[in-house]
């Protein structure tokens, strides 16, 4: 009988178990799990507070009972492993109820830690009373237990993670003034700068007072101090600066750890010692897209990598193909997705990337619910490999990852991309949809039929008082328009053309890009060579500058914002 035990619970750990317990039913299986739940929503902790999620009860998946009459599983909650003897093959137990410690012997063990958040102690005040995190049900329901005794009216929210904007989101929702920090200049890391000011408006929009580019520099009494000087009112605050791979029973067991600091893996989970497997937060993995080491802290690879690491146990190869991240995230009204590289992140990388931004409408604009969804599909120049995609509308934005996500695992380009058959229908999107008409614009930029500029250059294409040409019709550009910009609409650009000058540069925008395009083959076909589309547009280039313009207090480029 093989003795398998698993130290931690929740995606890795309990699913691991549970994989071993279906392809090996003789095995002895045992879950350790220092704290009260081996089973709960991570994901879900912050709706909790807004009463999306009425109970804390409803945040636990199994429980013990139940994984013991479903799986035939020992689970023993509140017991945390605190050593590991890798040559006698056993581990250190203590029951955190009464203080008492015992040995268990294994035949194979699988490190299931997750990562703790990062609590700064270097930062005075981290330790209050009234400082949280979140990383369990208990601390969920510690956070609504304390504002709700306390009439707590003002929180503060550190971090602007997927954790940091949910929970901000939900206290908004509960009725709470929130104020939302993050030290670097955007929220969302994933997502581009210029994709993800659409974010901050949104947050903005829904009472949030966003502070980026402001590090935390003490909590006091009443309220937090930034690294700027500048003090926020809080009566509670929420840690989400990020987490941390929980590597102290790995290290101190000699097991190797990675160079991003999780514990280091082989392609099957096997740690340095082959009789230990680690999977989840704790460990470090493959970027298939970078070729690098890295750590990916989500539900779904988790998941995945402990039914590896069980079906290895069990003699069943699997293939690891590596991770490439892939993400969603409500904020408000908005849901925002990606996938793999963003730019920024290829461009670090060394990889030489270009990209399409495309805003087209997420289903015909006669239907109910149709609205504007901005696309970001990155790419290798000058393979045309995809490499990344982010998305951000009402609509559905999960489906046009999810797509792009799936072309990404099977290396994919650009071509494949655009003649992908989907589905289409005018209540479900449009029947070229966003990920094909992407693709289609990639491939017009990487066979150079047509050169782009991307919002984030207008501001010094005005200052350099550059010629750009506005296509949108007269009302349109009337209810705002970029300054210096000349009006030629693309109604009226085949009567007009000698206004537009073949001497220098000429910079097309229309609302989405779509417009524009057109005008600027027009101009080619009729023997202007210099000729750039602004990719995004007016619709991207305000949202863009919008919050800009909210926290610099410099000079708007854009004389009125319409963001319809």
């Amino acid at each position: 009988m093989k003795r398998v035990l698993v130290v931690g619970g929740v995606a890795g750990g309990a699913s691991a178990a549970a994989r071993v317990r279906r392809l090996d039913e003789s095995a002895h299986i045992t879950i350790f799990e220092r704290g009260p739940h081996v089973s709960f929503s991570n994901c879900a902790l912050p709706y909790y507070l807004s009463g999306v999620v009425a109970s804390s009860e409803r945040l636990l998946m199994m429980t013990p009972e139940k994984f013991k009459s479903n799986y035939n599983i020992d689970v023993r909650p509140q017991s945390e492993v605190v050593a590991i003897d890798p040559a006698a093959k056993r581990v250190k137990v203590e029951n955190r109820a009464d203080g008492t410690t015992y040995t268990e012997g294994y035949d194979v063990l699988i490190l299931s830690p997750g990562a703790s958040p990062i609590v700064p102690r270097s930062i005075t005040g981290t330790d209050g009373e009234r400082v949280f995190t979140v990383r369990n049900v208990v601390d969920i329901v510690a956070i609504k237990e304390y504002i709700d005794t306390h009439g707590v009216e003002n929180v503060a929210v550190v971090g602007g993670g997927f954790i940091g904007l949910e929970v901000a989101e939900n206290l908004v929702h509960a009725g709470k003034q929130v104020t939302l920090v993050e030290a670097a200049e955007q929220i969302m890391a994933p997502f581009d700068y210029d994709m993800v000011q659409m974010l901050h408006k949104e947050l903005c929009d829904n009472g949030v007072e966003l502070i980026v580019s402001d590090g935390l520099k003490a909590i006091g009494s009443d309220g937090i101090t930034l690294n700027s000087g500048r003090t926020v009112p809080a009566g509670a605050v929420v840690l989400a600066i990020g987490v941390a791979p929980e590597t102290k029973l790995a290290k101190e067991a000699g097991l190797d750890i990675g160079t991003t600091g999780g514990i280091k893996v082989n392609q099957h989970y096997q740690t340095s010692d082959p009789s230990i497997y680690a999977v989840g937060d704790a460990i470090e993995v493959y970027n298939s897209l970078t070729h690098t080491p890295t750590r990916l802290a989500l539900a779904g690879p988790a998941q995945r990598q402990a039914r590896a690491a069980a079906e290895h146990i069990c003699g069943i190869p699997s293939r690891n193909k590596g991770v490439i991240g892939s993400s969603v995230v409500r904020v408000f009204n908005l849901n925002a997705a990606c996938t793999g590289l963003s730019e920024k992140a290829a461009k670090a990388a060394g990889i030489p990337c270009d990209f399409a931004y495309v805003i087209p409408g997420d289903k015909p604009g006669m239907m109910p619910g149709s609205a504007p969804m901005h696309f970001k599909l990155v790419y290798e120049v000058p393979t045309g490999r995809i490499l990344g995609a982010q998305a951000i509308g009402k609509g559905d934005v999960v489906a046009r990852v999810n797509t792009v996500a799936a072309m990404i695992t099977m290396g994919a380009d650009l071509e494949d991309l655009k003649e992908l058959e989907l589905c289409y229908a005018p209540l479900f999107s449009t029947a070229k949809d966003v990920v094909n008409f992407a693709a289609m614009v990639g491939l017009n930029t990487l066979y150079g039929t047509v050169k782009q500029v991307p919002v984030t250059a207008v501001r010094s294409l005005v200052e350099q008082k550059a010629t750009i040409v506005d296509v949108r019709e007269v009302p349109e550009f009337e209810a705002g328009h970029i300054v210096g910009a000349i009006n030629v609409p693309l109604s009226q650009l085949r009567e007009r053309m000698e206004e537009i000058p073949k001497d220098r540069p000429v910079y097309l925008h229309c609302r989405t890009s779509q417009r524009s395009y057109n005008a600027a083959r027009a101009l080619l076909g009729a023997g202007w060579t210099d000729v750039y589309n602004i990719s995004g547009s007016f619709l991207g280039l305000s949202l863009y500058e919008w919050y800009n313009d909210q926290t610099t207090g410099r000079e708007k480029i854009v004389t009125e914002y319409n963001f319809r």
